[in-house]
């Protein structure tokens, strides 16, 4: 289910707990809604509303953070593509054919890891390795080096293809990290008891109706922000694949 779905699913379902504390008041005898219990309830309403601030606010730190780690890592491969190329061209013009399939290689991953085949890949699917990729390391093990300079140019490049697959398999590890869906309802049951908290003991004018609907747009807006930072590659927050599409110049 995309972000944009379970943050209106989220922000429906706060509008109902609005709702029903409104309906409370409108149906409950006034000694129900004395002070004493008026008391209670706030109190009880500002301890899960403590809680689940602290729980949005760390999930919104995690998320984030866990956004910046998979940038660092986009910037990282594109930093050993540039490397690899440059150990290629060093090598000599035996190396222009696999050069090429370089290039050939970074367009397939860079679709794969923007899941620009059509739909996104199943969360639990294997991994898989592109064509153009396993071409790419083939030819570079059939480099037959001529001098010294040649043979440690090579193992260079290995070691650099080996950084760049590794970065690769960590991206694919990282590369869907959704809120849990229990986590998620906990979180939505919370907020939607305190915003009954909220119309139960208020009037329904418009200005506090207007200021509930925002209330509840805001919070809806929190936790849509947290699904988009889980989904990095897809989404309105999406990491953008120019850098690493444009790494390598045409030779």
């Amino acid at each position: 289910m995309s972000p944009i779905t379970l943050s209106a699913i989220a922000f429906v379902c706060i509008l109902t707990g609005t709702l029903v504390g409104m309906l409370l008041r409108n149906r409950l005898p006034n000694h129900y809604l004395g002070s004493d219990a008026k008391d209670v309830v706030r109190l009880g309403a500002g301890l899960i509303g403590t809680i689940a601030a602290l729980v949005l606010g760390l999930l919104i730190a995690s998320a984030k953070t866990s956004y910046d780690t998979q940038v660092s890592q986009l910037k990282q491969l594109t930093a050993d593509v540039i490397l690899l190329d440059q150990l290629l061209a060093q090598y000599g013009p035996d190396a222009a054919p696999v050069r090429n399939l370089l290039r050939g290689a970074v367009d397939a991953v860079a679709g794969r890891i923007w899941h620009e085949n059509g739909s996104a890949p199943a969360r639990n699917a294997p991994f898989e390795a592109t064509a153009a990729g396993e071409e790419f390391i083939v030819k570079l093990h059939q480099l037959s080096p001529q001098t010294d300079e040649q043979r440690s140019l090579k193992n260079r490049a290995t070691e650099v293809t080996a950084n760049i697959a590794r970065t690769r398999l960590l991206l694919y590890t990282q590369g869907d990290n959704p809120i849990p869906m229990p986590f998620l309802i906990v979180l939505i049951f919370w907020v939607s008891i305190i915003f009954a908290n909220f119309s139960l003991f208020a009037e329904p004018k418009p200005i506090v109706i207007g200021a509930l609907f925002v209330f509840a747009l805001s919070a809806a807006a929190a936790i849509f922000l947290v699904l988009e930072l889980g989904q990095p590659f897809s989404g309105l927050m999406q990491i953008s694949s120019i850098p690493l599409r444009s790494a390598l110049a045409p030779l």
